[in-house]
C-alpha cells in the first residue's frame, strides 16, 4: 500500500474512533456535517488536523468540525472566512476560528456550501 494511502487510513480510522467517542446526539450532529461536506466537496480529502475530523483541499485544510459539552464547531481553517461571511454566521457564536452551533442543529447545507467555497476560492488564490 502506498504511503499516502496508508497515512489516509490512518487519519480515517482516527476519524471514526472520534465520532464514535462521542454521545449519541452529537455524533450524529458531526456525521450530517461530515456527510456535506462529502457532497459537497467530492474532491477533498479527510484527514486530522488539529486534534479534530477534517479536510483537505489541494493539500490545504478546507473545514474542520469538533463536538464539546455544551455544543458542535465549525472551522473554515481561515480567520478571513468567519469575517467574509459575517452576515451569514450573524445567528451563531463566531470567533475569528469558527463557529458554535447547537448539538442536534447543524448549520444549513446552503451555508456549508458558501464557507467550503469561500474557503476553496481562498485556497485556489494562493
Amino acid at each position: 500500500m502506498p504511503a499516502e494511502q496508508s497515512q489516509n487510513q490512518d487519519e480515517l480510522k482516527r476519524i471514526e474512533a472520534y465520532l464514535a467517542g462521542l454521545p449519541e446526539e452529537a455524533r450524529q450532529t458531526l456525521e450530517t456535517i461530515r456527510a456535506l461536506i462529502k457532497e459537497l466537496q467530492p474532491d477533498a480529502v479527510e484527514a486530522i488536523s488539529y486534534g479534530m475530523p477534517a479536510f483537505k483541499y489541494a493539500g490545504k485544510p478546507l473545514a474542520g468540525y469538533a463536538a464539546y459539552q455544551a455544543h458542535c464547531s465549525y472551522f473554515p481553517m481561515s480567520g478571513s472566512i468567519t469575517e467574509l461571511l459575517a452576515a451569514d454566521l450573524k445567528d451563531y457564536e463566531t470567533s475569528k476560528g469558527g463557529f458554535k452551533f447547537p448539538i442536534g442543529q447543524p448549520p444549513s447545507k446552503a451555508l456549508i456550501a458558501k464557507l467550503l467555497n469561500a474557503r476553496k476560492a481562498e485556497i485556489e488564490s494562493k
